[in-house]
């Protein structure tokens, strides 16, 4: 398959490709978010989406397009947990199979996600071995097609579709101006596509990109005007974040961006808290860092419509139990 350059044309492709398959996930609203923060919170809920995360949009869309002669190759990824699953799910429904690379650090859940759907794990070091080399050497002997996690337009543009239902939602709300958004940035593909839609459909609207404070690879690269990675770090909880540097495709789309805000793994626990407490909602770490930086006054909510992606909700039950507990610290060393 020839790949392309990202475009928002592409999302509107995926659009089309992914419809009736993925979730047209709800934007909601919370009366004591909103009075809290003094101003309008839209949350795009990808919680709700197949799999428990936007994952499924971008590999629905890249492996659908699959041919016969390819789909019975099937397919090999690389993930910690959410672009694992949302492959395996995807695989199932087309038909083929899947081998997915997964640190041996994953959260549980995730890995008997992937298992549930059918994939095959291999797993690896994440600080000793390159899940990159592994995965491509995987799909070279199987002759398997690699998908991966952001740097594939088709990924980075069924992504974007997050953004595009974003703003028909919001007007359909009666929602005309969207003054700010808030989204997770790893290896930047949800970002990157939400970039392409906003850009497209709401130009004015401000997008903040936001990180773990010790995985801030994007910050430092938008810095600095190149490609980088962060210094070295001990982990986050936030392991749907834990990239080492912003995609090579994602990266010049990202560019954009008003500024990268970064939020302490307490902080985000605290969200997660908030989440499940006032919200009456489940996400996880990776997902609430939008929650997380709205709730630190990182960026201001005030007199303004706000919109965050909640993008995940396959937290590991002990550590959702010691952060709604309020354990966190004692547990997990926030």
């Amino acid at each position: 398959m020839t790949l392309h350059t990202p475009s928002f044309d592409g999302v509107r492709d995926a659009a089309r490709q992914i419809a009736g398959v993925a979730v047209r996930t709800p934007l909601i609203e919370s009366p004591a978010l909103n009075e809290r923060l003094g101003g309008r919170v839209l949350m795009k809920a990808e919680t709700l989406q197949h799999a428990g995360a936007f994952k499924f949009r971008g590999a629905y869309n890249r492996i659908s397009r699959l041919t016969d002669e390819e789909g019975a190759r099937g397919v090999v990824a690389y993930s910690s947990g959410n672009h694992a699953q949302a492959v395996a799910a995807a695989a199932k429904m087309v038909g083929t199979s899947a081998i997915i690379v997964m640190p041996a650090d994953s959260p549980k859940v995730k890995v008997e996600g992937v298992i549930g759907f059918g994939g095959e794990v291999r797993m690896y070091d994440r600080y000793t071995e390159s899940r990159e080399d592994i995965g491509e050497e995987i799909a070279a002997s199987k002759g398997s097609i690699l998908v991966r996690p952001f740097d594939d337009p088709f990924v980075i543009e069924g992504q974007g579709t997050t953004g595009l239902e974003i703003v028909e939602q919001a007007r359909e709300a009666g929602v005309e101006a969207l003054d700010q958004l808030l989204c997770g940035t790893s290896g930047g593909g949800l970002m990157a596509g939400i970039n392409l839609s906003m850009a497209a459909l709401s130009p004015a609207t401000t997008v903040y990109g936001v990180e773990p404070a010790d995985y801030n690879d994007t910050q430092i690269s938008l810095a600095k005007g190149e490609r980088l990675t962060h210094a070295p770090a001990k982990g986050t909880i936030c392991d749907a974040l834990m990239t080492d540097r912003p995609g090579e495709l994602t990266f010049p789309i990202n560019r954009r961006l008003a500024a990268i805000l970064t939020v302490t793994d307490a902080e985000v626990a605290e969200a997660v808290r908030y989440a499940f407490r006032t919200l009456k909602l489940v996400v996880e770490p990776g997902g609430a860092v939008s929650l997380a930086a709205l709730l630190t006054g990182k960026v201001s909510a005030a007199d303004k419509t706000t919109v965050i992606v909640l993008s995940g909700g396959n937290v590991d039950p002990a550590l959702f139990s010691a952060i709604i507990e309020d354990r966190f610290e004692d547990r997990f060393g926030g």
